[in-house]
């Protein structure tokens, strides 16, 4: 069992201030599926978990004297060396008699009484301000939890950056008319009067906005990037998250092309943090170039407006091939991607069927699709671009022309003219700029909407879900008139399927290969839910339990188990973070991996290699069976348990089984006469229906006899 004395100092603190605020939360809800650090929040994630409390939250320096008392209670970060919690909950300071009242995570029901002196000394410097947010009516959950979208509210939360982008942008479009203006000034009074001492004051003056456009221009550029990584690395955990949390019936098919999918957000990433979105920004100060060069001669805009015409209208013209050239390669790189991973997942099996031909030629079609597709979409893009600057060029040419002529006739001045050639370029170049912008924004809008197909799918564990969270589950488990099918899929796996297992009840499940074995145990750990029916754990529906408690409860072995990368103790405790090495090693004597601990120099630090690829079948499933037992759960489920163990490991094993269940409920689908006759109950299965439930002795007797059809025996 995990010890009781493990104490997770934020995690507890946030639980004392959601009770505080009356939000009834379990600790499983606020903290399952977020990178933990030592099994407990950092001050990093610490918002994530505050908002599926419906709290808001901010870390932010602050020394005890400056400390908000109305937004008390908060939790103070200690210094390392005061206390091992490093955190505690202030609710009230007393300024008058010098006196503050905390409550510490060791003993969360007991408020102390603290010198502000002392509770100076002992704090970090750091608070974290934790207050409710408002919550909504609503007919079917009282609730409603405010979440912001996935991207928009990345993009809503980094407003005051895209505030300062803003503004460096109407500065530097504001200086951007200084040089014009000098030159103009240079050429009409300054040459003509030889007004030497004029010059340097100018020049001085433009030297000086230079500077001010260049940092303005290098800030810019940094806020642009610091916006996309703020986004990169929030909307990247929120998409894993989102993966992670999805409930299975909406997983795709192809893992590969999922995998591709969920890539694709480096297009979106680059488009909102490519310069070129400055664009965007400079788009409007068109306009203000055009008015000034109308002021100078309304005959000088008509070029620009000509090559601003142009310039769109073949970008949107092109707009539609763009559109399904990228919708085509994202298609593709899925495919490819997939045939990638399967390639990778499945050599083993590939080299010994000597089928490498296949993988290639398919990775090979692909490729040559891709490569071909991507090529089309360049040279689209490239006639964008180039053809926006071509144009860029026809109407600084087209000014000048039409300059000429104005001076010839004496509308305007020589340095009017160059003033207007200046201003045609800074206004054209915002537009070339979005015009490019259009290239890319296609591949960006097809990877956005694939993303947000993702980030849509139902959670198996809802953030306004009022869960059930019992302490303890005593592991009655019962189906009452079950019927589930796996999605798109027409047959039933189980087919109005009903029993009921009391608490410490040992069943055996026998049946043919499909015949809804497995999909029992899915079933109990709340995998899936049935399409009718209920399942019931201690008389509660399973789909009222927070499924991190649930199966918290539940040592599940699976047909085929899968390991991690890392150690051997790693993979055994990683349910059990806080497990000491004596808990390992007990586990490990009980699951026969004493020999490989004792056979090898690094012993419980042994690396398995991705998927456990270091060690043999057996050996894997030796360390699946300890990975099940290191919390000590009242539900065991396995799935042939000592399918790929040898003679001697099965037979310790089986030695153990009555160690290992006593007093804990245990489904064992197996076929090992061993596990067999440990059962109390057969529950035998075929074609997702129950032909059998009885006694042990009672339903092997009828096999034998032939009385149970259907069933190998």
């Amino acid at each position: 069992m995990i010890k009781a004395d493990i104490i997770n100092p934020l995690t507890e603190c946030l639980l004392m201030i959601c009770r505080y605020h009356g939000r009834i939360v379990t600790r499983e809800h606020l903290i399952s599926g977020l990178p933990l650090s030592k099994g407990d929040l950092s001050p990093s994630n610490f918002n994530r978990a505050a908002n599926r409390a419906d709290m808001a939250s901010k870390v932010i320096s602050r020394p005890i004297s400056k400390i908000n008392p109305n937004l008390l209670p908060a939790i103070l970060l200690l210094k390392e060396s005061v206390s091992a919690n490093q955190a505690c909950v202030l609710y009230e300071i007393d300024e008058v008699n010098h006196k503050a009242i905390v409550v510490y995570p060791d003993l969360p029901e007991s408020p102390v009484e603290i010198e502000l002196t002392q509770l100076d000394a002992d704090y970090s410097g750091t608070v974290i301000y934790v207050r409710p947010e408002f919550q909504f009516e609503n007919s079917a959950t009282n609730l409603k939890h405010n979440r912001f979208h996935w991207f928009w509210g990345v993009i809503k939360d980094n407003r005051k950056l895209y505030r300062d982008i803003l503004l460096a942008s109407i500065f530097i479009n504001i200086f951007a008319l200084a040089m014009p203006l000098f030159v103009m000034n240079v050429y009409d009074r300054v040459v003509p009067n030889h007004a030497i001492e004029t010059l340097w004051v100018l020049a001085i003056g433009i030297s000086l906005v230079m500077c001010a456009e260049l940092i303005l221009k290098l800030m810019r550029s940094w806020f642009i990037d610091l916006g996309a990584n703020r986004a990169d690395v929030r909307i990247s955990s929120e998409i894993l998250e989102q993966v992670l949390g999805m409930k299975l019936e909406n997983r795709p098919e192809s893992s590969g092309s999922f995998v591709s999918n969920i890539q694709s957000f480096e297009s979106i990433r680059n488009f909102i943090g490519s310069l070129t979105i400055t664009a965007l920004v400079d788009l409007p100060f068109v306009l203000l170039f055009g008015l000034i060069i109308f002021l100078i001669n309304p005959i000088l805009v008509i070029p620009i407006l000509i090559g601003v015409f142009l310039i769109f209208s073949y970008a949107l013209i092109t707009q539609k091939k763009m559109h399904r050239l990228s919708l085509d390669s994202m298609y593709a790189s899925a495919m490819r991607n997939s045939t990638l991973y399967e390639g990778i997942s499945n050599i083993e099996t590939i080299k010994s069927f000597n089928i490498e031909n296949r993988t290639q030629a398919n990775w090979e079609k692909a490729t040559i699709f891709i490569t071909h597709n991507a090529a089309k979409l360049r040279l689209l893009s490239a006639s964008i671009t180039q053809g926006a600057q071509w144009i860029q060029h026809i109407v600084g040419i087209s000014v000048i022309i039409l300059g000429v002529y104005l001076i010839i006739k004496g509308d305007i001045s020589q340095g009017a003219l160059i003033a207007s050639y200046m201003l045609s370029a800074r206004a054209m170049t915002p537009v070339s700029h979005t015009a490019g912008l259009l290239s890319q924004y296609h591949y960006a809008a097809t990877s956005y909407e694939a993303l947000n197909n993702i980030m849509s799918q139902e959670l198996e564990r809802p953030f306004d879900h009022n869960w059930f969270s019992p302490a303890i589950i005593k592991g009655e488990i019962e189906f009452r008139n079950v019927c589930f099918r796996y999605p798109k899929n027409e047959q039933l796996v189980l087919d109005n399927v009903s029993f009921k297992i009391n608490p410490g009840e040992k069943i055996a499940i026998l049946g043919r290969n499909g015949s809804g074995k497995s999909s029992l145990q899915k079933l109990i750990l709340g995998l899936y839910h049935p399409e009718s029916g209920s399942v019931l754990v201690d008389g509660i529906d399973l789909r009222q339990f927070e499924p991190a408690i649930l199966r918290s409860h539940i040592g599940y072995i699976p047909q085929e188990p899968s390991l991690f990368s890392g150690t051997l103790k790693d993979n055994i405790s990683i349910t059990a973070p806080f497990a000491d090495e004596e808990q390992i090693l007990n586990v490990i004597k009980l699951c026969g991996l004493n020999e490989i601990i004792h056979n090898h120099s690094e012993g419980i630090n042994l690396q398995v290699g991705e998927r456990g690829q270091l060690l043999s079948g057996g050996q894997k499933q030796a360390v699946a069976l300890a990975r099940a037992l290191i919390n000590d759960p009242p539900i065991l489920l396995f799935d042939e348990p000592t399918g790929a163990l040898d003679y001697s490991s099965k037979t310790n094993f089986s030695h153990n089984l009555a160690a290992i269940s006593e007093g804990k409920t245990m489904l064992t689908i197996t076929h090992s006469i061993n596990l067999i006759d440990f059962a109390e109950r057969i529950i035998v299965l075929d074609s997702g229906k129950i032909i059998a439930d009885g006694p042990k002795e009672d339903v092997l007797a009828a096999l034998q006899k032939g009385r149970i059809g259907g069933v190998k025996k």
